[in-house]
């Protein structure tokens, strides 16, 4: 069965694609001349002419399309002089039959076994089975490998250059890295922070941070002359007070001030004796004298050194590498230039009072610390001068340190899922790939077997046989179908055996074209074929027909549904197209009585010009209903009014009789016999008159009992001229 159709960009139809989706057993489409209805058929024909249609058949199995359409007419009937034979199996051959039919059934297990593996490889709606599921497997790691991108682009977009713009690309890159990548797994810190060098603009060389060299300043901190206490000589008559007094520094400092206020002492304004300034003198000698003095080029060294050190570190500061910590070495400098000013003043004191001891400050803390800070920058510098010299292998190696980080980390557990799954779906795919080219082979070994038994049991007789017997039921008499006297074909002939293919009416041409192809739906034009599985197309069958004829034709049509309902014969799914209102009504029909119309055996479409092209619409319910179907409604009823039944029985033998039937009262009167007939003419009177004027109550009054002896008679008017089945359809109610 066709499962569904799609149309588009074909004759009448736009580019937006027309859909008929939920196709059943049954289909009827209604639809005006020129909407389109004849290219569906054209495309059920033959798809592949037709690149922007497309059919989808159930669980992939495509079967015979059989299209009555006008294509058909000229190709069997107007174009070719003759009728191909069409061969069906007879009915003597008992044995070679039940063989046919033995091999049929061993053909449709292959058949059913196909398709079952078909189902289970990709699904009723070829969208889902193992297919499906490798489908969405495939969909979830590319949805998963996705993540990683919008996750991590904005760090490493560099490293997904040529799979950022597209999903599939990104997840074939994720699965080729997974083969074949083996770099050292990275933390994510680590990654981001070389990408902003490696995936940044092209670095270029830095200079190294200045260093601050040998800490000549720390040398100062151990200098003898800071712990020694400077005083005079000893043996000096005066060194026993200065002494014991502990004021060598302020006699110091006095003397000075002495030599300016001699002989007179500068603190008592006493004379002082001759003696005393050479003891004074004496005290302070050139041992004295050579300590001051050290200590006074101690405090010029240290100074010196704390300049030199001090631009040293303002050097490190205006240099402004990105690589420097520059908040913590200021703290370390402002740390250091606080120790060199307090070990300064501590200098200063010791110069002022050289007999105290001094200790200074030590430094190698402080300038370890500052020093520290400048060789982690350099060596930082170092690496960055390393990548800026190889960027192209330090960007091919931070790529694959990025991408085994989303392999390891991120994707691991998902790929190893997905490999597992996927191994498995490949295996069963191709395991059901195996069966089913088994099961074809099988299949067509089956049918050449079928074919073969076929040719010794088929012959073009029995349909010449049913369609002359279909002609002269149907009142066609004065032509008939005829075996050719060159081969397996027919011929048209009259009474007197001369041909009449060419003098036989439009309507004739149609109605014997169309038992031809009813006839071809039980047979096949070669010897074999006559039990291949089909599916059935009539495009507008009663085009150009007689009235009476429409009958017919509906009911040979329907004659089809039921063996296509319980499975029987070749038929599979039958398709219906028309543009004559009643000829729909009269083939969709069906009575809920029997209990054999299923819920979803049908389907009902519309087929309409739009301002874009042809469009196809669905319907739950037949969606054509008439003023006839009123009529009948209203006969229906069961409180049916005096007043309007008249009109209502007049309305509907007019229509159905005269109008679509072409037949005269008079005739239809000429069917009855004894009282039925004067009956007949008396509801035909009661009919006109009764619609068409008004009466006296004084004069003619109707009762129930005259209406019901008048329905009476209208319904024996359809069984008379053998119309029953349309009167019991329209009775019971349209679908």
């Amino acid at each position: 069965m066709i499962e569904s159709l799609s149309i588009a960009n074909t004759a009448t139809y736009g580019l937006k694609p027309q859909v008929l989706d939920r196709l059943a057993r049954f289909n009827f489409l209604f639809g005006t001349n020129g909407a389109g209805k004849t290219t569906i058929t054209k495309v059920i024909a033959n798809p592949g002419a037709y690149p922007d249609c497309a059919l989808v058949w159930k669980k992939g199995t495509p079967l015979e399309p059989m299209v009555y359409n006008r294509d058909f007419i000229e190709c069997n009937f107007n174009s070719a002089p003759r009728l191909k034979g069409i061969f069906t199996l007879g009915v003597e051959d008992i044995v070679n039959l039940q063989a046919i039919a033995a091999k049929k059934a061993e053909h449709d297990g292959i058949v059913n076994t196909l398709e079952q593996l078909t189902n289970t490889l990709q699904g009723q709606d070829q969208k889902s089975g193992k297919k499906g599921e490798l489908v969405d497997l495939e969909a979830h790691i590319k949805s998963k490998c996705w993540d990683q991108k919008q996750k991590h682009d904005g760090d490493f977009s560099v490293a997904f250059t040529g799979a950022r713009n597209s999903s599939e690309k990104f997840k074939e890159r994720v699965l080729a890295e997974l083969a074949s990548n083996n770099a050292e797994l990275k933390s994510l810190d680590y990654l981001r922070d070389k990408a902003k060098t490696v995936f940044g603009v092209t670095p270029v060389v830095e200079v190294a941070v200045p260093g601050l060299g040998p800490a000549d300043i720390v040398g100062h901190e151990s200098n003898p002359v800071l712990a020694k206490k400077v005083i005079g000589k000893a043996d000096v008559d005066i060194a026993e007070l200065i002494q014991r007094l502990d004021n060598s520094d302020w006699v110091k400092q006095g003397q000075a001030f002495y030599e300016r206020s001699k002989p007179t002492c500068p603190f008592c304004q006493q004379k002082v004796r001759e003696s005393f300034e050479a003891s004074l003198s004496s005290y302070f000698d050139e041992t004295f004298a050579k300590d001051t003095k050290a200590i006074a080029d101690l405090q010029a060294a240290y100074a010196c050194d704390a300049d030199a050190l001090r631009a040293k570190l303002k050097a490190v500061v205006d240099g402004g590498s990105r690589f420097m910590d520059m908040a913590a070495f200021e703290v370390e400098r402002s740390a250091i230039e606080a120790r060199m000013a307090t070990n300064a003043l501590l200098l200063a004191n010791k110069a002022k009072e050289p007999s105290l001891p001094a200790h200074i400050e030590p430094m190698s803390e402080l300038l370890e610390a500052a020093s520290k800070l400048i060789a982690n920058a350099n060596a930082a510098v170092a690496v960055h001068n390393e990548i800026a010299k190889n960027i192209t292998k330090e960007r091919a190696d931070l790529t694959k340190q990025v991408w085994k980080y989303i392999l390891e980390v991120e994707l691991k557990a998902e790929l190893k899922a997905y490999a597992g799954k996927r191994t498995g779906l490949n295996a069963a795919i191709a395991s059901l790939n195996g069966q089913i080219q088994e099961a074809n082979a099988s299949k067509t070994v089956k049918s050449k077997e079928i074919k073969d038994l076929e040719k010794s049991a088929t012959s073009i007789e029995p349909t010449i046989e049913g369609i002359n017997g279909l002609l002269k039921s149907f009142g066609f008499r004065n032509f008939s179908i005829a075996k050719a006297d060159d081969g397996p074909f027919y011929k048209l002939v009259r009474a007197d055996g001369s041909d009449a293919k060419d003098s036989l009416s439009e309507g004739e041409r149609s109605f014997v074209t169309f038992l031809y192809f009813f006839h071809l739906l039980k047979g096949s034009e070669s010897e074999s074929g006559t039990t291949a599985d089909r599916i059935v197309v009539f495009d507008d069958p009663v085009s150009s027909m007689d009235s009476d004829v429409l009958f017919i034709v509906s009911s040979l049509v329907k004659s089809l549904f039921d063996p296509v309902r319980k499975n029987i014969g070749g038929i599979k799914q039958i398709f219906v197209l028309t543009h004559n209102v009643y000829f729909h009504k009269e083939v969709t029909y069906t009575s809920d009585r029997g209990g054999d119309a299923k819920v979803g055996e049908r389907s009902y479409w519309t087929v309409r010009k739009g301002a874009g092209g042809t469009v196809v619409e669905r319907h739950n319910t037949n969606p054509i209903k008439t003023s006839y179907d009123l009529l009948w409604e209203e006969l229906r009823r069961p409180d049916k009014s005096p007043l309007t039944v008249q009109n209502t029985m007049r309305r509907i033998l007019e229509n159905y009789f005269k109008i679509l039937g072409r037949m005269d009262f008079d005739e239809i009167c000429d069917q009855f016999e004894g009282q039925q007939k004067a009956m007949c003419r008396s509801l035909f009177a009661w009919v006109n008159d009764g619609s068409h004027f008004s009466h006296d109550d004084a004069f003619y009054t109707f009762d129930q009992a005259s209406i019901d002896s008048y329905l009476e008679i209208f319904k024996q008017v359809f069984e008379k001229t053998n119309q029953q089945a349309h009167y019991d359809m329209m009775m019971v109610g349209s679908s």
